[in-house]
């Protein structure tokens, strides 16, 4: 467990998080919300090595971590979506592959819509599991995103409204898709555990769906 550097396809190098199981196991790339890759994130990875994946969650903003909304939003505004898609998260996948199994992505808010970008820009990818994070159409073209997808999103969320999901969720369909997506009865954020929108149960519920269906497709 620990901090690592792996290659994104340009042949640079990004750090990220690696949490491993061992030689072999399920894969399973975690992306950061806007706050960046901090403790809480880590604590993901960490959850995900315990029940049998390696994790890797890459640093998106290069060592940079707040707790102030304001500055996550700068930090997000100013991150480069498709690099962050087409190089880190497309090196992260590539870097689990060599050491794992099939290869999932999951993500929380800004790394929920990452996952559902990736899973339409990246290959290599097993099935996605984002949480409440919708990109917007000029970055994931839904009909691009062909491995299955579950998602998990908040039914009293401002930023990635009930009205997002349901019409991306619409285009998935339409373009031959069968998302499996869950609503919650739950704010924005409902998963991080030290957040004030934490909500156990949904947490809970959420935590138990994804880990059934990752060992459904990894």
């Amino acid at each position: 467990m620990g901090m690592i550097d792996f290659k994104r396809p340009d042949g640079s190098t990004c750090k990220g998080y690696l949490a491993e199981a061992g030689k072999g196991k399920p894969g399973i790339v975690v992306i950061q919300e806007w706050w960046g890759l901090n403790d809480q994130i880590k604590r993901v990875a960490d959850r995900f090595a315990a029940v049998g994946y390696n994790a890797l969650a890459p640093d998106l903003y290069k060592g940079r971590v707040t707790q102030k909304p304001d500055e996550a939003n700068h930090l997000m505004t100013g991150l480069d979506f498709v690099g962050a898609s087409d190089q880190d998260i497309a090196g992260a996948v590539k870097h689990l592959a060599g050491i794992s199994g099939k290869v999932g992505v999951m993500g929380f808010c800004m790394g929920g819509a990452l996952t559902i970008a990736a899973c339409a820009r990246v290959p290599g990818i097993a099935c996605g599991v984002p949480y409440y994070g919708v990109p917007p159409a000029q970055l994931a073209d839904p009909a691009k995103i062909t491995v299955p997808l579950q998602g998990h999103f908040a039914n009293k969320d401002d930023w990635c409204t009930p009205q997002v999901v349901d019409e991306f969720e619409k285009a998935m369909i339409q373009a031959g898709s069968k998302p499996e997506f869950y609503r919650y009865d739950a704010a924005h954020a409902f998963f991080k555990d030290d957040g004030a929108a934490y909500d156990a149960t949904a947490a809970k519920q959420a935590w138990e769906r994804t880990l059934a269906f990752l060992s459904k497709h990894l």
